[in-house]
């Protein structure tokens, strides 16, 4: 069974995001899934309004970038913080599915 993009939407609107954790790797990548998140507004637009209009951001490779970070500080953290960044890491890759299965409906929308 796949997620379709309306299901990859409707668990990021859902999913409570995620907390910055304790260390100062955590506190940055909390600010870095802030910005992403800013990116995935494209997303809001289209789903509600129609409008296919892509960050100018390359948002699939800096939510990569990103969770490769984020794997790093999972390999480092303990207790708390490594609950912190397992739900940043699940938060990201949700953001990447729904970014990715958002471009790939760009034929369909045009």
């Amino acid at each position: 069974m796949t997620l379709t993009l309306m299901d990859s939407y409707t668990l990021w609107r859902r999913m409570p995001f995620p907390s910055g954790g304790a260390t100062e790797g955590l506190r940055m990548t909390y600010a870095d899934l802030a910005e992403v998140d800013e990116y995935l507004t494209t997303v809001i637009r289209f789903i509600e309004r129609g409008i296919f209009k892509p960050s100018p951001a390359d948002v699939p490779a800096i939510v990569s970038e990103l969770m490769e970070r984020i794997d790093r500080l999972c390999a480092e953290s303990s207790g708390k913080d490594l609950e912190v960044a397992r739900a940043q890491h699940a938060y990201a890759a949700l953001m990447a599915l729904l970014y990715r299965q958002f471009l790939e409906a760009a034929p369909a929308a045009e």
